[in-house]
């Protein structure tokens, strides 16, 4: 009997050739990450090892950070260390790894455009806090909210890689805080902390530059994402709704 197995559809050829060049990268350079086995890939479609088990709660959190500090510690050593987050990045098949900035800048306005964000001025303060967060060793982001993870009773199983792109540490750390925030509601100052802690001790393990983001830092990653998930409130689960702000560090 053949191993049990998923099967995600694509409607574009493209996505599912993206999404296999995006697992084969985790898989050479953020070897932290365990994935499914892949089986199959067609034009259209994606068989996966199947996996049991639940998808990320509040109280996985601290266990999260670390596994995401040891995932972007182990891609910044491998292959993102001269990478920069406003270029972007290249795979082995000469394929582009999009940068940080353009696409959030284009998703930016696309919230504005669509009324998450009430005015230029808002929108060109969410467009500072981008530029002013573009600092430091390059990550990865992965879309880390708690579905694209499975907790079993041995591991952490990382899914679905269809986003992939640059990102400054701490960025997809603070995307799998929001998206807690979204599922479950406010997670505590307390809780918020310590993975920021549990997560800055495993990426300093690769190298010294790489476990500094501060609660600042994380905070003005949360403002990002509060905009840039406001169109899901409401779908996938997400319940819950995060407060816009619309200053960034150093403004009153």
């Amino acid at each position: 009997m053949s191993p049990a197995s998923f099967t995600k559809h694509y409607a574009e050829p493209e996505r599912a050739a993206g999404a296999v060049r995006h697992y084969r990268w985790l898989t050479a350079h953020a070897k932290p990450l365990r994935q499914p086995a892949l089986h199959a890939a067609g034009p259209r479609f994606l068989t996966f090892e199947r996996i049991e088990g639940r998808p990320v709660r509040p109280e996985d959190l601290p266990r999260m950070a670390e596994l995401l500090g040891h995932a972007h510690g182990a891609a910044w050593a491998s292959d993102l260390h001269s990478a920069s987050l406003d270029t972007p990045h290249h795979f082995e098949d000469g394929t582009q790894f999009d940068d940080y900035l353009g696409p959030r800048e284009v998703a930016l306005r696309r919230r504005h455009e669509q009324g998450y964000l009430p005015n230029k001025t808002a929108l060109h303060a969410m467009l500072g806090l981008l530029q002013a967060t573009a600092e430091g060793p390059c990550a990865f982001y992965k879309d880390s909210n708690p579905r694209n993870f499975i907790i079993t009773a041995q591991d952490i199983v990382a899914v679905d890689t269809d986003d992939l792109s640059l990102a400054p540490l701490g960025y997809d750390l603070a995307k799998l805080v929001a998206t807690l925030h979204l599922t479950y509601g406010p997670l505590t100052d307390q809780a918020v902390t310590t993975a920021l802690l549990a997560y800055n001790s495993a990426a300093r393990r690769y190298d010294a530059r790489l476990g500094t983001t501060d609660r600042g830092q994380l905070d003005s990653f949360l403002g990002l994402h509060a905009v840039l998930t406001a169109p899901y409130v409401g779908r996938n689960g997400y319940h819950y709704s995060l407060p816009l702000r619309f200053t960034h560090r150093g403004a009153s």
